[in-house]
């Protein structure tokens, strides 16, 4: 219910005695500014990281593709005559199949690169730059 001015200044009103009065400022504390004082009544997260989980929850990835047989053996003998011209360093576009470290599924990524070496014992493709791309992980490799 509210009430006009003129009925609050009436004698029977509970703060008819302070309502004419200046307000109070502080001798020892400056008042703050509109900025400042917004920010106490901001809203804040109640639940630190709930938005950084729904994030994550609602993130896409891709199921690893299973290669059929003929791919397999394409990718092998694309392997091979790679292998025979090592010491050419030749230019590659690979794309292969990059796991996911928090859910199941990954994504999929394309490079370009040089090759350098095939590592049989860590079943890797390595290129110049060091990158290092696991034989089972590997979807296709063309020559550019």
């Amino acid at each position: 219910m509210q009430q006009d001015k003129g009925t609050c200044k009436a004698a029977n009103h509970p703060y008819a005695d302070i309502l004419d009065m200046p307000r109070p400022v502080s001798k020892k504390h400056t008042p703050m500014d509109r900025l400042t004082r917004a920010a106490q009544f901001a809203p804040f997260a109640a639940l630190t990281g709930y938005d950084g989980e729904v994030e994550e929850a609602a993130r896409l990835t891709d199921a690893k593709p299973e290669l059929e047989e003929n791919e397999k053996q394409l990718l092998d003998q694309t392997m091979q005559q790679l292998l025979q011209k090592e010491a050419e360093h030749t230019k590659l576009r690979v794309t292969y199949f990059v796991p996911d470290e928090k859910k199941a599924g990954g994504v999929y990524r394309t490079v370009e690169g040089e090759w350098k070496k095939l590592d049989s014992s860590g079943r890797a493709l390595v290129l110049m730059d060091g990158l290092r791309i696991p034989l089972d992980d590997i979807l296709s490799i063309s020559e550019i």
